[in-house]
């Protein structure tokens, strides 16, 4: 698997295909963490919002134990939630993700989202989530004033204590990167953002190439995981669209490996969820197939700029709280 990882500017090594763990319900979590260590994944991506890393966490201390990997082999990315942004509650916050994924240090570290909200103490409530409290008459988000470069000095802080490898960004626009870069002593190594057809984000990965800063696709297959939150319509599936279709069947291959292998292609990590053993096989075999120049400007050809995760749709909808950030 010749591209299989790329090399990030430190010259560590980053797997080019990972797994999502985000909507993986805590009780299959562990058998799934297991299959993918068997079907050759070594990226694991997970967050304290997930509600399921000390699951994930079992799932790789059985395959750490078991074999055929080693803590070396795998890449293990979490995320700082929007409720630890003060930078006095960001070591507590990655300590937690640790002692839950059963590891001594995490390859990655992101900032999950530009959003500083109300801490909520780990005995209350954990993972928080949105609302600062549930119970309330109102149950809304509540933010508050953190300049994002305290929390950021607070990140660096993290990989000088040797706890994570590196860290860095989710869901930045250019400009807010841009500000990142003006003040940090240690630079984001990842960007993580929404990538697939239909949100293609040119612009975002050509900046991150230039600045030598590896970008992550989440919801690589598009829709799919929005449709059962009502943040998607079932006529808005990427793997449907018949442009998709077509090359894959020129292929001989799925519509989901036709998408995760141009997100590969482009020079991005896609990182799908899937629950399913054979969807496992499946996505990883997108090293066995190359698209087209033709064909991959096709698909770059379906850009309708939508995205599906968007704090100032859900936020409102869901959690009672206007709160943009990309616009």
């Amino acid at each position: 698997m010749s591209d299989s990882s790329l090399t990030l500017a430190d010259g560590g090594r980053f797997p080019t295909l990972g797994l999502g763990t985000w909507k993986i319900p805590k009780d299959r979590a562990p058998g799934v963490i297991e299959d993918a260590v068997k079907a050759g994944y070594r990226h694991f991506d997970c967050a304290c919002d997930y509600g399921n890393e000390a699951d994930v966490g079992a799932g790789l201390a059985a395959a750490l134990a078991n074999g055929p990997a080693t803590r070396d082999d795998l890449w293990v990315t979490s995320k700082l939630w929007n409720t630890y942004h003060e930078p006095r509650h960001v070591r507590a916050a990655c300590e937690r993700s640790l002692k839950d994924l059963q590891l001594d240090h995490l390859d990655l570290y992101l900032v999950h989202f530009p959003i500083a909200l109300a801490f909520v103490p780990f005995e209350e409530r954990y993972p928080p989530e949105w609302f600062h409290d549930p119970d309330a008459a109102n149950p809304a988000m509540k933010p508050i004033k953190v300049p994002y470069a305290d929390t950021w000095g607070a990140m660096e802080e993290l990989q000088r204590a040797g706890l994570v490898k590196r860290i860095g960004v989710c869901n930045l626009n250019i400009s807010l990167l841009r500000d990142v870069l003006s003040y940090a002593q240690i630079r984001p190594a990842v960007h993580q953002v929404e990538l697939h057809p239909y949100l293609t984000q040119p612009r975002l990965v050509r900046y991150c190439k230039e600045e030598a800063i590896a970008v992550t696709a989440f919801s690589p297959l598009g829709a799919d995981s929005y449709i059962p939150l009502d943040m998607a319509g079932a006529d808005e599936r990427v793997l449907d669209d018949p442009v998709v279709t077509a090359i894959a069947s020129a292929h001989g291959k799925t519509p989901a490996q036709v998408v995760l292998r141009w997100a590969l292609q482009r020079g991005t990590v896609p990182i799908p969820k899937t629950q399913s053993a054979d969807h496992l096989r499946e996505n990883i075999a997108i090293y066995e197939f190359a698209l087209t120049d033709a064909e991959m400007a096709q698909i770059d050809g379906l850009d309708r700029h939508r995205r599906f995760n968007d704090p100032a749709d859900f936020g409102e909808k869901a959690f009672h709280t206007f709160y943009p950030i990309f616009d």
